[in-house]
């Protein structure tokens, strides 16, 4: 893992910017790079992505082993592809990031990412989807502005 330094006030802040592979997620982290580029320099920055589980019990009961093994390791590589790109744009911005990845849930895995790594900011890209879309299939950005303990910057793409 790489690691930027710096220093702030004696205590270095941490800033988390959590993809996935929606382009409202990469215009977040384009959009913070361009708008918080100095808070960002003086920061810990971290790109992550949640690795989707394939771990719900009627798929193991049906599927085989060799299948299941087949759509982890796809799932393996499309994250590493999402944080190496993520990290691409932040090279053009001289912006040295940390990549992490974890397996789960995008709410949990967040929320417990932004826990583990004591982040200070968390930004975050909007699906922009309506009301009835966000009552059926939930947002993880709404889930993560009421469930995640620290401030949480939503981007929504124009």
């Amino acid at each position: 893992m790489e690691r930027v330094t710096g220093r702030v006030s004696g205590e270095e802040r941490r800033v988390m910017v959590a993809l996935d592979e929606h382009e409202g997620s990469f215009y977040a982290l384009e959009w913070a790079l361009k708008n918080l580029q100095e808070s960002i320099v003086n920061s810990h920055f971290i790109v992550f992505t949640a690795q989707p589980s394939s771990e719900y019990s009627y798929i193991r009961a049906i599927e085989p082993r060799e299948l299941r093994k087949e759509v982890e390791e796809d799932q393996r590589k499309a994250a590493a592809s999402l944080l190496e790109n993520a990290r691409e744009i932040c090279n053009k911005y001289e912006i040295t990031a940390d990549a992490v990845t974890e397996v789960g849930d995008p709410k949990d895995a967040i929320r417990d990412a932004v826990e583990k790594h004591n982040i200070s900011l968390l930004v975050l890209g909007s699906h922009g989807r309506g009301a009835l879309k966000r009552a059926f299939l939930g947002s993880v950005s709404n889930y993560c502005v009421h469930n995640v303990k620290s401030p949480v910057l939503v981007v929504k793409k124009f």
